[in-house]
């Protein structure tokens, strides 16, 4: 069973993302090994971005803290705190509007 403290690693990788020179910082809590679903917590800085990049196949974005944007080419979507959404299948970036951190979940196949 696994047992994680969002609202402590939240404020431990933004605190870790502000002393970075990306402005990025992220963990795996789920999904090391034998599991269906990966799950990684994401915390970016005000202004930093996780540029365009492939999708990872069906997943979900939840935001934990501050405000995202996930910009695709069909269009941008907006988010802050409990806010949660589906990864479009196609190339995307997401941008922190605020210091923010996201639950990244993705289904392995």
């Amino acid at each position: 069973m696994t047992d994680v403290q969002l609202p402590a690693l939240v404020d431990e990788l933004l605190a870790e993302a502000r002393a970075a020179g990306s402005g990025r910082a992220a963990r795996t809590v789920r999904g090391h090994t034998d599991h269906r679903l990966r799950q990684t917590v994401i915390a970016l800085c005000g202004g930093s971005e996780l540029s365009d990049h492939e999708s990872p196949g069906e997943a979900t974005l939840q935001v934990l803290a501050g405000t995202v944007r996930l910009t695709a080419p069909d269009g941008d979507w907006s988010g802050g705190p409990g806010s949660l959404t589906d990864i479009p299948p196609v190339r995307h970036g997401l941008v922190a509007d605020t210091d923010a951190a996201v639950l990244l979940t993705v289904a392995l196949s």
